[in-house]
């Protein structure tokens, strides 16, 4: 509690600096799941929120985090049908859990007939910080918390050749160019002009910046950082290695309408392959064993969090 004369001066939005949620394990109410053949899953998943609990326990990171409630909750889509809250983590399946969300929610009768501008310039779902201090708090202590996360070495390869190695009318011009003009010597016109044409290891030279001449972005942050997992405690955690399983499963976990399954398609660039580890591999020879190891390094806490083996 803050002495009166101090809360006079402060903002009602600075008592909440340095907030955390208290960090009780909550069973998962399994009244709507059918069948027995959610047995394995279940128990994967009870084994990840207590790897979770436990790692934050050790970790203690209350401690080391000052910030607003209202930052901690600004990347949770909230869907109040069925009460989930959804902590969109980018190149993890968030286009097609916000397909979901829009079903869910009924803003539209099937996941597969929503366009990739629609899902995510659309506007039609609600973030968590659009509500008061009370919104909140009550849904982020009544409703289900859910994450989807993935190995980070194959997030940042998958961020990489969506933004990079495809015309893009925003990361060229705004990450490109500036991206190029620090990290390529002797970089030609048309590179510094259009800012098409980034390599790897240019990328990660500029991941990697503490002077970055750009800012972060979701697609590349780390999810620690976008989705707070040792200050809101998540009812269920998903992971892209086990997507459309974990996904169903949760479905069921939720009451969702027994016909709505998690989409199988690929958002964009649907005839390139998929990342995957044999593809990151590929990626990360153009890096020296040095910006290997600081990648890693820098996705240390996700590696840690969610039990993903360094590369």
């Amino acid at each position: 509690r803050l002495p009166e004369q101090q809360k006079a001066t402060e903002s009602p939005l600075s008592w909440f600096r340095g907030v955390y949620l208290p960090p009780a394990l909550h069973p998962l109410n399994k009244t709507f799941v059918k069948g027995g053949e959610w047995r394995a899953i279940d128990s994967a998943q009870e084994k990840r929120r207590a790897f979770l609990q436990d790692f934050c326990r050790k970790y203690n990171s209350r401690k080391k985090l000052q910030t607003h409630l209202v930052h901690l909750v600004s990347r949770i889509y909230v869907e109040d049908r069925h009460k989930v809250l959804y902590c969109e983590v980018p190149k993890a399946g968030c286009s097609n859990w916000k397909r979901v969300l829009m079903v869910l929610s009924g803003l539209a009768a099937s996941a597969n007939n929503i366009s990739h501008d629609d899902v995510h310039y659309g506007k039609h779902l609600r973030k968590l910080d659009s509500y008061d201090l009370k919104g909140i708090y009550t849904r982020l202590n009544t409703y289900t918390k859910f994450i989807f996360v993935r190995d980070p070495m194959e997030r940042l390869v998958s961020a990489f050749r969506d933004k990079f190695e495809h015309p893009n009318i925003y990361y060229h011009p705004v990450f490109g160019k500036a991206i190029i003009k620090k990290y390529r010597q002797n970089a030609d016109e048309e590179a510094l002009k259009t800012g098409s044409g980034v390599k790897f290891k240019e990328f990660v030279q500029y991941l990697l910046d503490s002077h970055r001449p750009v800012g972060m972005d979701i697609h590349w942050e780390q999810v620690s950082k976008l989705c707070y997992p040792c200050l809101i405690n998540y009812d269920f955690i998903g992971k892209f290695e086990t997507l459309e399983e974990d996904a169903n499963y949760f479905l069921q976990l939720v009451g969702a309408p027994v016909n709505l399954k998690f989409p199988k398609f690929k958002d964009r660039h649907s005839s390139d392959e998929r990342t995957s580890t044999e593809v990151v591999r590929q990626y990360l020879k153009e890096l020296s064993k040095e910006e290997r190891q600081l990648t890693y390094d820098f996705y240390y806490l996700d590696y840690l969090m969610f039990n993903y083996t360094s590369p």
